[in-house]
């Protein structure tokens, strides 16, 4: 049994495409088997028919967004480089052959994602703060002060999107096909992608933005490898909450889960805030801005 396993995780470890080279994953998520939930159909507005074309118009609206918030050295630029360079990388490896067993759904949840981010971005600048979910609204106003280290900035964008959007997404496009298959294959496959692009994202974040980005990599300092774990973590975490929303028994349970998905999202923003903040010493938040300048 014990060396199933192991021959499983190398066989993880080992997968990548012929004269790749890439950072070192262990994707163990791949070997934990999903729940069993019920079929539903998705309920998308955005790129209900999967298109590639979807994924083009997202980079596009994404490139225009950070486009804005850089030329003004915004500290929102950091999580949308990030997300603009993740979803490139998406787009690279949808055209791979085998990559995901089912792209059209993969396209469409992409599309729905972003979607996710723009509307609570827009809703924030417009000013309805009230109507922004907690984890976003504290990573926004965190850039809109700048007293953060880039890391930071980084990290509450990825727990706003991933511990509270990712799960009501998911949920909302379910989680299995309508053949009963499980779709978390193709979800455990973005870990894959996400393993390709994290280290040099960070690099073109800290040379463009933020130094500091290269070398505080987490709260302790840990490898980009640490860093890539924390991700793996929180996304296992949110097809786990998106199973408990579809197994919900009840409208009433369903909305308790999504009101303890929210309040973890909450704690955690504050939780990362607290660690990033650079507490009276606004010389290095003008460095940083300098910087951002120069490089401009």
């Amino acid at each position: 049994m014990v060396a199933g396993v192991l021959a499983a995780v190398v066989a993880v470890v080992s997968a990548t495409p012929a004269g790749a080279v890439e950072p070192l994953f262990i994707g163990w998520t791949s070997l934990l088997p999903p729940l069993p939930t019920a079929y539903a159909p998705a309920d998308a507005e955005e790129c209900a028919a999967g298109d590639p074309a979807c994924v083009d118009a997202t980079i596009v609206q994404m490139q225009t967004r950070y486009d804005d918030l850089v030329a003004s050295c915004d500290h929102n630029a950091v999580f949308a480089l990030t997300y603009l360079r993740t979803t490139e990388e998406y787009r690279r490896v949808a055209a791979e052959p085998g990559f995901f067993d089912d792209i059209s759904y993969v396209n469409t949840e992409d599309a729905v994602f972003a979607a996710y981010y723009f509307h609570a971005y827009d809703t924030w600048q417009a000013g309805q703060s009230t109507a922004v979910p907690r984890a976003w609204e504290i990573a926004f106003d965190a850039a809109k002060q700048r007293r953060l280290a880039g890391a930071g900035n980084l990290l509450l964008g990825m727990n706003a999107h991933v511990n509270r959007d990712l799960p009501l997404v998911l949920a909302s496009l379910g989680l299995v096909a309508a053949d009963g298959r499980s779709r978390k294959p193709d979800h455990d496959q973005i870990n894959v992608m996400l393993n390709r692009v994290v280290d040099p994202l960070l690099h073109e974040a800290a040379d463009r933005l933020d130094p500091s980005i290269d070398n505080i990599a987490t709260p302790l300092g840990l490898s980009y490898t640490a860093l890539m774990q924390i991700l793996v973590v929180w996304r296992e975490s949110a097809w786990r909450n998106a199973e408990r929303l579809m197994n919900a028994p009840t409208v009433e349970a369903r909305a308790r889960i999504v009101n303890e998905i929210e309040a973890a999202a909450a704690t955690t923003a504050v939780t990362l805030r607290t660690l990033y903040t650079r507490p009276g010493l606004l010389p290095l938040g003008q460095d940083r801005d300098e910087y951002c300048a120069s490089r401009g």
